[in-house]
């Protein structure tokens, strides 16, 4: 169509579907994969297990995110959206194959557990609750006890999946309260929120009560 020399046209230099367009996307996807997929390939191991199965459930989810990016930036969080992503492929993987989540096989929880959790545990809920009453030697058996994974590991797949997400990311894999923040989609109020929440039901599966040195936190 011919149009006059002083009637401006307004050209898009960079249509929604033109290379250019493409190659700024893949991009900003790249540089969003590069700073998530090392910690998505640590937590998708503690559920599927081994890690040939857990880099085909990132690849899985990676290539599901990416083909919908465009979609996925216009989430109110691209972390938390994402996440969610990544939960469900792990979902689908597990009912697949007829598996549980292999959390407690793994070596990084325990050794998080022991380093981190249960410290903590024994910081706010610094004794058993009266059953006919322990020596301090019967109390600190079952703490070693305790210390070995008995009925810690059952009391976590037990919780709520944002608490779950929560002693994962923040215990087992080492996240700061930032990320966990991010991935959940939630305000650091919220996340102290299901940090508590999920300690006080750990302690209770595990008949701990609080220590009234340190009282309510």
């Amino acid at each position: 169509m011919n149009t006059p020399d002083n009637v401006p046209i307004d050209v898009d230099d960079n249509p929604p579907h033109s290379p250019t367009s493409h190659r700024r996307m893949a991009l900003t996807f790249d540089a969003f994969h590069e700073y998530h997929h090392r910690l998505w390939l640590r937590y998708a191991r503690t559920q599927v297990g081994g890690r040939a199965a857990a880099e085909a459930v990132v690849e899985a989810a990676c290539h599901r995110l990416l083909r919908d990016w465009s979609h996925v930036l216009e989430q109110e969080s691209v972390a938390a959206y994402a996440w969610a992503v990544l939960k469900e492929h792990i979902r689908d993987w597990l009912t697949e194959h007829d598996r549980e989540p292999a959390l407690t096989e793994t070596a990084a929880f325990d050794a998080a557990c022991t380093a981190r959790l249960l410290p903590e545990l024994r910081d706010e809920y610094g004794a058993y609750g009266d059953h006919g009453g322990h020596g301090p030697h019967e109390e600190y058996d079952e703490y070693a006890a305790l210390e070995r994974g008995i009925g810690l590991y059952s009391a976590i797949a037990e919780l709520p999946e944002r608490q779950h997400d929560v002693i994962v990311l923040r215990y087992v894999l080492g996240c700061t309260d930032e990320q966990v923040a991010e991935y959940l989609g939630c305000g650091r109020a919220a996340l102290r929120s299901h940090v508590r929440h999920a300690k006080r039901k750990l302690a209770a599966r595990l008949n701990l009560r609080r220590d009234q040195r340190t009282g309510e936190r």
